[in-house]
């Protein structure tokens, strides 16, 4: 699975002008499913989360986790994080999982978050939507789960 991580001090996501889901500080997670991921490959995922430590101790230091500080994950489907753009102008999505795949594994990531950690908030899979936020560092950190 691949992810990008933000560091927020706050986001939502719209769907048709009706806020889905949003969080206070914590993390945005931008999330793709490709083809050969699965169950276990999402829990790794989710384990990751919980304890990539990028935030920061008393002493400044990115040493807590989102655990740690008590913090917000919002979960937000994006097939897009797949795009080959070697081939042209045009990205090609063929590295995503194929729509139903990619529907279940990412319910399988907030669904196992959901059972580990208190404040998880989710977009709409397959929905246009409106992603806001407030980046704090800014701190942006792709992630690679196989």
């Amino acid at each position: 699975m691949i992810a990008l991580i933000q560091r927020v001090r706050g986001a939502h996501v719209d769907v048709d002008n009706l806020r889905v889901g949003e969080i206070g500080h914590g993390l945005l997670v931008l999330v793709c499913a490709e083809p050969h991921d699965d169950k276990a490959t999402a829990d790794r995922l989710v384990d990751k989360l919980l304890k990539l430590r990028v935030f920061a101790d008393d002493a400044g230091k990115m040493n807590r986790s989102v655990q740690d500080v008590q913090g917000g994950l919002l979960i937000v489907s994006q097939f897009t994080l797949a795009a080959d753009t070697s081939g042209g102008n045009r990205p090609s999505f063929a590295g995503a999982a194929p729509p139903p795949l990619g529907q279940r594994l990412y319910e399988r990531v907030v669904d196992s978050a959901r059972e580990r950690h208190p404040q998880v908030a989710c977009g709409e899979f397959g929905a246009h939507m409106q992603v806001h936020l407030v980046n704090d560092g800014p701190v942006t950190i792709p992630l690679r789960v196989s």
